[in-house]
């Protein structure tokens, strides 16, 4: 009828909406998640997460840092003048500046071997059979420089790709005991020396070798837990290079402070009495220096300069220290438990810890 408005639509029922979207055979939940399709996840990935960037916390964490550091500056200037402290801080300081130019080194000439150069083609030069695999996969140790940083994913990286796994754990260790930077490193520390030298590559080689035919007789493949990736996926080499780079620097740059720490405060803190007490024993200064290169994890391109230091133990003992060091530390143990399991670093680590310490006290009776 003329002049009476027309009613508005009916606004159908909420059960008839649902219904109306729904097909046959659907569940409810599934008309609810409608739109969320074209998401990569749900809930977006930053719900529940602090939208302020971390950036502004760092810049406040470096300022109170610098404001401590001056601080301390300001209060302690007079009191650190003790004779002590002065041979402290000398002894850091020169294992720290000798060591830190091999460091470099040898981190940026693993991580370019680790970008630039395929696993494959160490298979190239790796026999098929086991046994043979393993005395060429510990010269190619020797050749290829690698600290401990970069060959546990390159070991991992090799088992992979089908090679023997006790060649590629021979050349795990080979690689960060005896490749050229270290040598040479070894050299420059104990100038004058060469049989300490010769001693290192004789010793780091046989302990590598036979730990690998150890495992080619002994060792069982569901010791192994298969790597997982170590860098991200579909990244370019240089990409690959840089955060190789970065993060064996970090790391190998953080145990080197440390090392060098520890042992400066061991030559000035700890009575002469007691050094000399245990360095006189043979066994147990060997034994001595074996636990504290555990302890310490410091990088092989550097340990030469901490070694050489502990001028109060004998040959034969700081040999132990640079062959222990290499192939078992605490560095090495997470390292080799986050990439092939604790089932394997549990059999592992005993092994390398007894063969290094026999390889040692056989070839420092013989050349030292």
């Amino acid at each position: 009828m003329r002049g009476v408005p027309e009613p508005p639509p009916r606004r159908p029922a909420v059960s008839e909406r649902l219904s109306d979207e729904t097909t046959p055979g659907s569940a409810l939940g599934d008309s609810i998640a409608q739109g969320w399709s074209d998401r990569d996840e749900l809930p977006p990935a930053d719900w529940g997460r602090s939208t302020s960037s971390r950036r502004t916390g760092t810049v406040w964490l470096f300022a109170l840092l610098i404001t401590a550091m001056a601080a301390g500056h300001a209060w302690l200037t007079d009191e650190l003048t003790d004779q002590a402290f002065l041979a402290w801080a000398t002894v850091f300081t020169a294992i720290a500046f000798q060591a830190l130019p091999f460091l470099v080194f040898g981190v940026a000439l693993s991580a370019a071997l680790t970008a630039f150069v395929p696993a494959s083609a160490y298979r190239r030069f790796i026999p098929q059979n086991a046994a043979r695999a393993v005395p060429v996969a510990g010269v190619s140790g020797a050749l290829l420089p690698g600290c401990e940083c970069a060959s546990v994913p390159i070991a991992g990286s090799l088992i992979k790709r089908e090679v023997a796994p006790a060649a590629a754990l021979t050349f795990l260790l080979a690689a960060p005991s005896i490749n050229p930077v270290v040598m040479i490193a070894t050299a420059v520390a104990f100038a004058g020396q060469p049989e300490m030298v010769l001693a290192r590559f004789a010793a780091g080689l046989s302990a590598s070798v036979v730990i690998g035919w150890i495992w080619v007789r002994f060792g069982r493949a569901d010791w192994l837990r298969l790597p997982t990736r170590t860098h991200t996926p579909g990244a370019s080499r240089g990409r690959i290079f840089r955060e190789s780079m970065l993060h064996d620097i970090m790391h190998a740059g953080g145990y080197l402070v440390v090392g060098a720490l520890a042992a400066a405060t061991l030559n000035v803190m700890v009575p002469r009495s007691w050094l000399l007490t245990v360095a006189d024993a043979p066994v147990v200064s060997v034994l001595v220096l074996a636990v504290l290169a555990i302890l310490l994890s410091i990088c092989s391109e550097a340990d030469a300069f901490v070694a050489v230091s502990l001028t109060d133990f004998s040959p034969t003992a700081k040999l132990a220290f640079m062959v222990i060091g290499p192939i078992v530390d605490l560095k090495l143990i997470a390292m080799q438990a986050g990439v092939f399991g604790w089932r394997f670093v549990a059999r592992f680590a005993p092994l390398c810890l007894a063969v290094g310490l026999a390889c040692t006290f056989l070839i420092g009776g013989l050349l030292l």
